[in-house]
């Protein structure tokens, strides 16, 4: 592996097979007698090659997972931090324009009166249901076009941070820039896949939201071609889908959460509700002002967390199935 050639394919020497122990590392003990307790004569997992960056360099576990995407965001606020506000105040704007002119007036809905006909009724629904329709597109392309900028980029900063190497926004965008394009195109297929997936069956949906999961990392790391980079995450994946379906979605939970705390009170300050309510949404400035920056304050937080536990969660993958972690350990120094 090298910084300008991306993250190569496994050596076959570095499997996770190879008895070579750790440089610097004792070898293993034997295993301890039927019925002696696990640890015993110091028996128990690979104790690794260190920790030069935010992980130890063996399989993780999933709280390593999750701590090492809050690392991450501990030891490059400036980088981590920075790009997501910038990315996400570009979203925000869009996203309050879109609403402001194309939001339904549920208003007239309320405003027609006992004496309007059935057919002004329905009318007045049908372009309501359109205008939100349109808002919900638009929104869909905003947020993949963002966050696909996003997690490229901050996929990159994982790279550097997990050898403990710095990095500076110059070095990871240049880095990321020649990937944006193709990266756009894995997204599109993703989420075309996974909506396609969903619409049918929801099974099928989720199956194909844990399969491809990895696309981002695998592209951009390994600076592979779409088509192959959906196919590694494929392979990734496979014979470890459960664990990797609970690791993606935990981390969307958690991000998901402290989102919607964070929207509340800047919701209940705009003095709007869902729509799904029944109740009135907020369609002045002010109110979407509002409702617009607490949106780019938690997209600003939960953002990067997403997509470096996707990231860390790729490498992890990497290192139980191709032993990455030595030729990581190579590359960090550490052996």
């Amino acid at each position: 592996m090298s910084d300008t050639g991306g993250w190569t394919g496994p050596d076959p020497k570095d499997r996770p097979d190879d008895k070579t122990p750790p440089a610097g590392n004792p070898i293993p003990p034997a295993p301890p007698p039927p019925g002696a307790p696990y640890q015993q004569q110091g028996w128990g997992p690979r104790p690794g090659y260190g920790k030069p960056g935010v992980i130890p360099l063996r399989p993780l576990s999933v709280g390593e997972i999750l701590d090492g995407a809050i690392t991450t965001m501990r030891r490059h606020p400036a980088l981590v931090f920075g790009s997501s506000a910038v990315v996400a105040v570009i979203g925000a704007v869009l996203q309050l324009l879109a609403s402001r002119y194309l939001l339904p007036d549920f208003q007239t809905l309320q405003n027609l009166g006992p004496a309007a006909t059935d057919q002004q009724i329905q009318d007045a629904a049908l372009e309501a249901l359109g205008d939100t329709a349109a808002v919900l597109g638009v929104s869909v392309i905003i947020t993949v076009l963002t966050q696909t900028f996003l997690s490229g980029f901050l996929t990159v900063v994982i790279g550097k941070a997990v050898l403990g190497r710095p990095v500076t926004f110059a070095e990871a965008m240049a880095e990321a820039r020649p990937r944006f394009l193709p990266l756009l195109g894995a997204t599109i297929i993703y989420v075309i896949a996974v909506g396609v997936g969903s619409l049918l069956c929801l099974v099928p949906g989720i199956w194909l939201y844990t399969l491809l999961g990895l696309t981002t990392p695998a592209l951009v790391l390994e600076r592979a071609g779409v088509g192959q980079s959906l196919k590694r995450s494929a392979s990734l994946v496979s014979g470890s889908w459960w664990r990797c379906f609970g690791v993606l979605v935990l981390a969307g939970l958690i991000a998901s959460v402290l989102a919607y705390l964070i929207d509340i009170p800047f919701s209940l300050a705009a003095g709007g509700t869902d729509a799904l309510t029944g109740e009135a949404v907020p369609s002045g400035w002010g109110a979407l002002l509002i409702i617009a920056v607490g949106q780019v304050i938690s997209q600003t937080i939960v953002a990067p967390f997403a997509a470096n536990a996707t990231a860390l969660l790729y490498i992890d993958q990497r290192m139980r199935k191709e032993g990455m972690d030595l030729q990581l350990a190579r590359a960090a120094g550490t052996a």
